[in-house]
């Protein structure tokens, strides 16, 4: 199977690293930025670096894992191009936007919408894990748009690195994941800014960071072009999340000034319930 990857940061190139490992795979490699292609073949990532056009003749499978504003401009193109076999998988974090632009394309049963839930705070080739995605779950929506071929040949490819695929629905994704994902990142990017602005006046503030602020912020360090282009196209849900986040922590501040200690406990004890989700 000749595999190309279109887009070589965290997420192509971790899936680069791994389907290049298995036999009778070969994996070409994308990327408009020469550094990353560079560091992607230092790195051996992919067998070949070629070009988008190169790739949309050459392969068997292409997987996209640009950011999705660049993922929506890209997909319909390479449907465009592509012979009546391959198989175009993009791996966006949101599905909504990507799924309308091709909705009426005469290829769409070729494609096949996924979003692969894993991933750290680091971006480019270098930030490439090898099974980084063992394990963990993946997204595919519209199911029924991609033909079975489409859909048999993704979840082979999600399979064998590790992937467990469940389905659902853009929209419906789009909403899970302003609330379990790009919520949490925002979060992290505000108290970023938050402790920055304190510390421009008090400077031993970093040298008491603990493991709980680490946690906590470590999402701030995640690639701005990336979550620009998450928030942007989510932003509809990714609001909706954020105004219940902004009235609970509304309600916090408030008992904390008031030194309402039990409806500070409340809050917490409620909060706790997480841990029936999360064990």
């Amino acid at each position: 199977m000749r595999v190309g990857v279109v887009g070589l940061g965290l997420i192509g190139g971790s899936i680069a690293r791994d389907l290049k490992s298995q036999i009778n795979v070969t994996v070409y490699g994308v990327d408009k930025n020469e550094t990353h292609t560079e560091q992607a073949k230092e790195l051996g990532l992919v067998h070949e670096i070629i070009s988008i056009g190169e790739v949309t003749l050459d392969a068997d499978v292409i997987i996209v894992a640009t950011p999705v504003d660049v993922i929506e401009r890209l997909i319909p193109q390479i449907l465009d191009t592509v012979g009546p076999q391959t198989v175009v998988i993009d791996v966006g974090s949101t599905k909504s936007d990507i799924c309308d632009k091709v909705k009426n394309h005469p290829n769409r049963h070729q494609f096949v919408a996924a979003h692969p839930l894993a991933g750290t705070e680091f971006s480019g080739p270098e930030a490439a894990l090898k099974g980084l995605f063992q394990n963990a779950k993946n997204i595919i929506c519209e199911k029924d748009k991609s033909s079975d071929r489409a859909l048999e040949i993704a979840l082979k490819v999600f399979e064998s690195i590790g992937m467990n695929t469940l389905f659902m629905s853009a929209e419906e994704h789009d909403r899970h994941l302003a609330y379990v994902s790009h919520l949490s990142h925002v979060t992290s990017f505000s108290l970023g800014l938050t402790v920055l602005d304190i510390e421009k006046d008090e400077k031993q503030i970093f040298n008491l960071a603990s493991t709980g602020f680490r946690s906590t912020s470590r999402l701030a360090k995640s690639n701005p072009q990336t979550w620009k282009a998450i928030f942007g196209r989510n932003r509809k849900y990714l609001g909706e999340a954020l105004d219940g986040y902004i009235k609970t922590l509304s309600e916090f501040r408030d008992a904390i000034k008031e030194n309402d200690v039990e409806r500070m406990e409340e809050l917490m004890t409620e909060a706790n319930d997480i841990k029936r989700i999360l064990n």
